[in-house]
Formats: C-alpha cells, sequence, structure tokens
C-alpha cells in the first residue's frame, strides 16, 4: 500500500513540475535515497538561542539521537556538557550570522534535528553546518581551558622550542587548542565513525550512508583545522610608562567570527564528492585526479530550491524577507527575491539625534523623524 501511494505522489508531482520544481527533488532525496542522517546533538546549543528551551542542560538524557559514545563521554565526563553546548550555540549562532542575507539563513526549527530536514541532505549547506559546529565545539573547549573552567585540562604554557626575538618572551596562558580538537574529534565525529549504524539491505542506500559518513567527517576536520588555522599570538607591553620595552606573548583561538569569515569562503567553493567502493573513501566527482585538499568543504548533493517555503525540509521561503534595493550582496533585492518581485512601504520612525552631555550630568538629545523605504520579497 505504501509503495503505491509514494508512486502516486510522484505522479502527482511530475504533473506540476514547472511550477514547483523544489517538491519533486525533496521526493527524489527521501522516495529514493531514504536518508536519515541528523545531527541531533547540536540541539544542545538551541535552547540558549531561543528556539527551544531545556532549562539548564547538565545531562546528555535529554538530548535526543546521541550515539553510545557521546554518551559514555557524557556520563564519564559530566562537566563537559556545558563546554559541549557552548560550542553548539557558537556553531549555530556564526551559521546564522554568516548567512543573515542569503536565501538560505540557516533557520533552525523545533525538530530534533535542529535545522529540520535540510540536514538529511548532503548539499553545501550541510557541509558548512558540519564544520561550524565542529569547529565551535573545539573554539569553546579551547577556551574553557585557558580560563580553567574544565578538570580535564589547564592553562597550556609550554613554550615553543625556538627561541623567541629579542625583546620579547613566551608567557600567560595559550588556549589549549590541542584539547578543543580531541574533544571535537571524540564527541562530535562520534555517529559517523559507527559503521555499525549502516544496516540497511538496499545496497545503493548503504553506499549512500557510507559517502555521508565520509563526508561529515571530512567537513568536521576543516571546521577543526579552521580554529588551528587561525591561531594567533596575543602580546602584552611592559615598561616604564608603556615603553613596551618587553613584550609577553601567548597563543590564543580568534574571534569566533573570523572562523565563520574563513568556512564561507570555503562553502563557496566547496568541491562535490562520490563515494568510491573499492577504495572506502570520497573522491571529486568531476577532476577525479584532482586530490580533495584538508581544508576544502565537500558536498554530494545539490542543494533545494530556498526560494519557496518547504515544511518538509524546514525551509520557510524568502517571502517577507527585507531585502537591499541598491545591495551587491546576496541580500540584493532581485537575487534574495529569487526574481519574484518586492514591496516597498515607507517606514516613519522617530529617533533620538544631536545629544549633547549637559554639566552635570545630563544627556540631552532631540527627537529627529527618519523616513525611509523598507523593502520585502513578495
Amino acid at each position: 500500500m505504501t509503495v503505491y501511494r509514494t508512486v502516486g505522489l510522484i505522479r502527482e508531482t511530475r504533473i506540476s513540475m514547472e511550477r514547483n520544481e523544489s517538491i519533486v527533488f525533496v521526493l527524489l532525496m527521501l522516495v529514493l535515497f531514504q536518508d536519515r542522517t541528523t545531527a541531533s546533538w547540536m540541539w544542545m546549543g538551541i535552547s540558549a538561542l531561543g528556539t527551544r528551551s531545556s532549562g539548564n542542560l547538565t545531562t546528555c538524557y535529554g538530548v535526543p539521537g546521541l550515539s553510545s559514545q557521546q554518551m559514555t563521554v557524557c556520563q564519564s565526563k559530566p562537566d563537559l556538557i556545558p563546554t559541549l553546548r557552548r560550542g553548539a550555540k557558537l556553531g549555530i549562532g556564526e551559521c546564522q550570522n554568516q548567512f543573515a542575507k542569503e536565501r538560505w539563513n540557516c533557520s533552525t526549527t523545533n525538530s530534533s534535528s535542529v535545522f529540520g530536514g535540510i540536514i538529511n541532505i548532503g548539499s553545501r549547506e550541510a557541509a558548512f553546518i558540519y564544520a561550524i559546529t565542529s569547529a565551535g565545539v573545539v573554539h569553546a573547549a579551547s577556551r574553557s581551558c585557558s580560563l580553567g573552567n574544565l578538570s580535564e585540562c589547564a592553562c597550556e604554557t609550554r613554550r615553543k622550542r625556538k627561541q623567541p626575538s629579542r625583546g620579547w618572551e613566551w608567557g600567560g596562558c595559550n588556549d589549549d587548542v590541542k584539547f578543543g580538537v580531541w574533544l571535537s574529534e571524540t564527541f562530535v565525529d562520534a555517529p559517523e565513525r559507527n559503521e555499525r549504524g549502516v544496516t540497511s539491505s538496499d545496497k545503493k542506500a548503504r553506499l549512500r550512508k557510507k559517502a555521508r559518513h565520509a563526508m561529515n567527517l571530512h567537513n568536521n576536520h576543516v571546521g577543526r583545522l579552521a580554529v588551528q588555522t587561525l591561531v594567533s599570538d596575543r602580546c602584552r607591553c611592559h615598561g616604564v610608562s608603556g615603553s613596551c620595552t618587553m613584550q609577553t606573548c601567548w597563543k590564543t583561538v580568534p574571534n569566533f567570527e573570523k572562523v565563520g569569515e574563513f568556512l564561507k569562503a570555503r562553502y563557496a567553493n566547496a568541491v562535490q564528492v562520490v563515494y568510491n567502493r573499492r577504495k572506502r573513501r570520497i573522491r571529486r566527482k568531476e577532476q577525479k585526479r584532482l586530490k580533495i585538499t584538508r581544508d576544502t568543504l565537500v558536498y554530494i548533493d545539490r542543494s533545494p530550491n530556498y526560494c519557496n517555503p518547504n515544511p518538509t525540509l524546514g525551509i520557510l521561503g524568502t517571502s517577507g524577507r527585507v531585502c537591499n534595493k541598491t545591495s551587491s550582496g546576496g541580500d540584493r533585492c532581485d537575487m534574495l527575491c529569487c526574481g519574484g518581485g518586492y514591496n516597498t512601504q515607507e517606514v516613519r520612525e522617530v529617533k533620538r539625534c544631536n545629544c549633547k552631555f549637559v554639566w552635570c550630568c545630563v544627556v540631552t538629545c532631540e527627537k529627529c523623524p527618519l523616513i525611509y523605504d523598507r523593502h520585502t520579497c513578495k
């Protein structure tokens, strides 16, 4: 009975293909591939973003879909849970920051997969999600170590073997990036390393799952590598009257927005891959002989249509989104609105202006009218 219903649904979809191309794509993904990959550990970060409330998450029992290895980490090292939560929150927040002006704006849903059905498609967007959340765990753990918030690690004080230049020396507290990388590899990679989970009797489905696991592991690594690559020296001056005759320097992880920018550039140049059954690894779909570099994001599926709402995938569409008529970026009206036009509304606001400090001690401001046009996608 289920087979007949599915066939009928596909026939109906073909009739309306020109009207809504995205429906066909969704059916191909859900009916033919039946990919159930989720990233439910990321749910640990969305409660703090206002999407779903879970109170103070101090155990992993309320987090759906964790692997046995992830549960082991939670049970044996419960003090790591707040760090994992901060890492997930950091990654999701930066994803939304980087894609705020794009058709896909990294919106989250109330589902346990956090990003809805979009996470089940091996697209560029999924590649970025895995990379940025993996990087978030590295960043959060590294900072927690240097602040002394974790018993598993401490302030990294080891100096480089090479002697520093005259006038400065290694000191302070380095961010322990090695521990952050270890935690990300141990916890974030765990579901992808469980080959026993690939048990489908359908040969095509098994190969797809293996390809998706390989894709996720590679992109997780790219996220970790981004943080490691952007680690820099931070120095503090010492000397009479700020003369800076001596500097004390230490290693620190970057502002996480820089990590987001680094990975967004990789997103734009992501490479489509396929799974090599004989070598049991992914390779480029085109230009097969070229190697995939360690810092290249990879994907296996083309991206769905983000212009129209799709509840199945958690896609909200672009209708109602504010666009910029004069922008040259992704928020340009004809780009963001997918060529469907936009509405223009005159907005009148009153804002404080010409503020002055009056002795003592009051700040007085005038009220100035502000009139501008707001453009929203139809």
